[in-house]
């Protein structure tokens, strides 16, 4: 039996960093990077020679909907991993509003045990907020969030009551807690007006801010770490900054979708752009661009639906991304929007640090060998075939600069050119561990 151990030498690849890019070499031994350095010589590592391309820590997407257990037909952990990976993503952190909701320790198990099977790349699950379980101890079952939903979305998740909201917040907990913000109140009055025939003024920017200033009360209260999923408003980025300015212990994300689309495409998408929170205004994107430095992390609250289902007479919301993520970005840093050390803190050393993922979101010795190779010069549209079982993107037919060439795991090529070569069951789950702060 062979005892050695795998090694690997990436050899002149061009490393991204939140700090710096430089050219250089990596050695991984088997699933680790022993070290970086601008040269590096093992006689007994094989070389992968990465001249020409850009390396990326491997991204983690810290919001996808897999939509397994109770609806497959959409996605599972197969199909969603596998589209993870074509995008670069070698973590994915998911969601627990399935139709059979992730809000008890056997219902946890039972996904837990349904990943093990199929997931292709590494993977945290998160645990529903319910008025039920807001007196157990759910942060004690291995997830790596709690997600709690101040408004009702897709799914039936929902806490609205002070002392269930309290009680969740005030637990004796190191996971931090996902916040849905938008307020039901506000959402059940917006949707009653009959003259709001539009998504986006159904779910009007003031529901968010609403529920954002009541978590934010909530946090600063307990001392509970909070993180606000998917901002999408001028008056949320504000509310942020002021917190943050207070030393509140709060994180918050922005999604592809509301940094690259607005009302202006609500027409153009129709129902295939209806998602929660809702499309906003071109100002509102505008405001999230010039704040980013104030935004924690990018994440896609990946969530397909069918094409069938988009086109019937009640289209439920949510959309792609896994695999749009990281081009688009990637172009944006092409018109100096944003730039790739940007890229590298918002879609693995941030969401990392966020969710206490030890070994995962750096280029370093000691961390997971999770790298994405990309080549920067190229420039093609986005287009079918998708990975991602809904087959479909609101992104589709946009042009982009920035192709994903290779992904590695753990120190294994999991993707080459577009061909997944990992295994179903190869991925690991990552439960709550310590990273230095």
């Amino acid at each position: 039996m062979n005892s050695q151990p795998n090694r690997r030498l990436i050899r002149s690849g061009i490393i991204v960093t939140p700090d710096e890019i430089f050219r250089g070499d990596i050695l991984i031994v088997d699933e680790s990077i022993a070290h970086v350095a601008p040269h590096l010589d093992d006689a007994d590592a094989r070389v992968v020679d990465a001249d020409g391309y850009h390396i990326l820590p491997g991204l983690i997407d810290a919001h996808v909907h897999l939509r397994e257990p109770g609806a497959t037909h959409k996605e599972d952990f197969a199909t969603g991993t596998r589209a993870a990976l074509a995008g670069g993503v070698t973590t994915v952190l998911d969601m627990p509003n399935n139709p059979q909701p992730t809000t008890t320790r056997d219902a946890l198990e039972e996904k837990r045990a349904l990943a093990r099977d199929k997931a292709m790349c590494d993977y945290g699950l998160f645990i529903g907020a319910t008025a039920e379980n807001a007196r157990l101890e759910i942060g004690d079952w291995g997830a790596v969030g709690v997600k709690l939903y101040m408004g009702a979305t897709t799914g039936d998740l929902l806490v609205t009551e002070f002392d269930a909201l309290y009680r969740h917040f005030a637990a004796r907990s190191r996971l931090p807690i996902v916040v849905h913000a938008e307020d039901n109140d506000a959402l059940k009055f917006f949707a009653n007006d009959p003259t709001r025939t539009r998504h986006s003024a159904r779910r009007p920017p003031i529901s968010a801010a609403l529920a954002v200033s009541r978590a934010l009360a909530l946090a600063e209260e307990t001392g509970r770490q909070l993180h606000i999923a998917h901002l999408s408003t001028a008056r949320e980025i504000e509310l942020v900054k002021a917190a943050t300015a207070r030393g509140a212990r709060m994180t918050c994300e922005a999604t592809p979708q509301h940094l690259f689309l607005s009302t202006d495409d609500e027409e153009r998408l129709g129902a295939f752009g209806v998602v929660n929170p809702p499309l906003r205004s071109p100002d509102d994107v505008h405001a999230l661009w010039q704040n980013l430095q104030h935004i924690d992390l990018v994440a896609t609250d990946h969530a397909p639906h069918t094409i069938e289902e988009k086109q019937s007479a009640k289209p439920p919301s949510g959309m792609p991304g896994l695999e749009t993520m990281l081009p688009l970005l990637l172009t944006a840093a092409s018109e100096k929007r944003l730039s790739l050390q940007d890229v590298a803190r918002l879609t693995s050393h941030n969401p990392a640090r966020v969710f206490h993922l030890a070994r995962k979101g750096e280029i370093a010795a000691g961390y997971d060998a999770d790298l994405t190779f990309v080549r920067l010069d190229e420039a093609y549209v986005l287009q079918k075939p998708w990975q991602t079982k809904c087959n479909w993107s609101p992104f589709e037919g946009r042009r982009v600069r920035g192709r994903i060439a290779r992904v590695f795991l753990r120190g294994q090529e999991v993707m080459a050119d577009g061909e997944i070569t990992a295994n179903a069951g190869s991925g690991k789950e990552i439960g709550l561990t310590t990273v230095s702060e």
